[in-house]
């Protein structure tokens, strides 16, 4: 059966490009009742489709919801392109719930884990699996770990203190702030726009201040050398709510630009925290101990008044686990199984990449990593019973079946060639 289904896809069959400036939504012949399978003529139909993109999208990946340029590293903006990877995506999800990819996964796995306990499962069977998932918020994480209500609160307790430190807090907006400096300046290259350049103004004035209070925050050196600056640089001493003013005029003043749409959203998350310390001093003039009291209220406000749905909380423990703002994306969502009855347990997660080149292949397993990471450091601030092990899964035309460790954990790499 396997045999035949491999040569009616592949014999009499030759590629077309198309003209790039095409349309590229999927023929009606794409489409399925999620009650029916697909017949083999979708399926190749289907493939023709997954190589054309395959081809086109070669040197591109999405991150994030952002085009990424990978010979360049560089971010761009095309609504074509976009909905192309779209097309792509969705048409490789329904390839790994194929019955002849499944069994290939399964073989693939037998394969590399000589000590594999479960073996009537697969992972992405199911159609939920195989949906995508913007980890964005510690109870989306939770619930997906089926975390009870006793272990989130224990999850808070734990993660806030940690998370909420000055150096953390300073850090993460500023990051926020550095990330959106560098649409702007992009969008303005392109054209003189008032908004676009009030934002790059109130951005630099919001770095500007965060740098400034940021010297009483350097652990590097001895309280005796960080000296009280100047009276001449204090005027009135200011507020936290100076930064939420900015805020606000930011995102006032970009909201309208849709490429600009994730920066803002991400400004929004900081907010909550902005409110929360809105009355919270800070005084360049005084000097180190009362600057670090400054600092302390911040913290105890932020760990007390951010709660475990917070987005702004979870933003935080991004930038303290990886130095980053950004949600992490999977194409893929996975799940979690029991692997055997001693008390230890798998999750997976999935990517896919529009090439096999070491750099597209290495940029989604740093993906795959932060994503893994957050579930697993989350498992462990709640106490959860049993070992979580990580496991990513890749998939791409023609590529070669493989696995690959990183950080200690395992990656497969998929080929989509039925």
């Amino acid at each position: 059966m396997g045999r035949n289904f491999f040569e009616l896809l592949y014999c009499g069959n030759h590629f077309v490009r198309t003209n790039k400036f095409a349309a590229f939504y999927l023929n009606s012949m794409f489409y399925h009742s999620s009650k029916d399978a697909p017949s083999l003529q979708w399926y190749q139909n289907g493939f023709l489709k997954v190589k054309e993109l395959t081809h086109l999208l070669g040197n591109v990946d999405e991150v994030n919801g952002r085009l990424v340029d990978i010979k360049s590293n560089s971010t761009f903006f095309d609504d074509d392109i976009e909905r192309q990877m779209s097309t792509f995506k969705s048409l490789v999800r329904e390839f790994v719930g194929s019955a002849i990819v499944q069994h290939k996964m399964k073989h693939v796995q037998a394969s590399f884990i000589t000590n594999a306990k479960h073996e009537s499962f697969t992972p992405f069977s199911k159609a939920t699996e195989r949906d995508p998932m913007v980890v964005d918020s510690l109870t989306k994480v939770s619930n997906f770990l089926n975390v009870s209500a006793q272990q989130r609160k224990l999850v808070r307790l734990r993660v806030c203190p940690q998370v909420t430190q000055h150096r953390i807090w300073t850090g993460a907006l500023k990051e926020v702030l550095n990330d959106f400096a560098v649409d702007l300046d992009f969008l303005s290259s392109q054209g003189l726009n008032n908004d676009i350049l009030l934002g790059g103004q109130i951005v630099h004035s919001c770095l500007k201040f965060l740098t400034e209070i940021g010297v009483f925050s350097d652990t590097e050196s001895s309280s005796w050398m960080k000296l009280s600056p100047s009276k001449m640089l204090a005027s009135d001493p200011r507020k936290w709510e100076d930064v939420l003013v900015m805020f606000n005029d930011l995102i006032e003043c970009c909201k309208k630009e849709v490429r600009l749409k994730f920066h803002v959203a991400k400004a929004e998350i900081m907010k909550e925290g902005l409110l929360h310390i809105r009355d919270v001093s800070v005084d360049n003039s005084v000097g180190y101990k009362e600057a670090q009291h400054q600092e302390s209220l911040v913290r105890k406000k932020l760990s007390k008044m951010l709660g475990h749905s917070s987005r702004c909380i979870f933003t935080l423990l991004l930038y303290y686990l990886y130095g980053r703002v950004v949600d992490i994306e999977v194409d893929m969502r996975g799940g979690v199984y029991a692997n055997g009855s001693d008390g230890k347990f798998c999750l997976f997660m999935g990517r896919i990449l529009t090439s096999d080149s070491e750099k597209m292949v290495g940029r989604g397993v740093k993906q795959l990593d932060r994503a893994l990471g957050i579930f697993k450091f989350v498992w462990e601030m709640a106490g959860m019973k049993g070992h979580l092990d990580l496991q990513g899964h890749m998939w791409c035309v023609g590529a070669d079946s493989r696995v690959l460790r990183y950080r200690g954990n395992t990656y497969f790499v998929h080929g989509i060639c039925l």
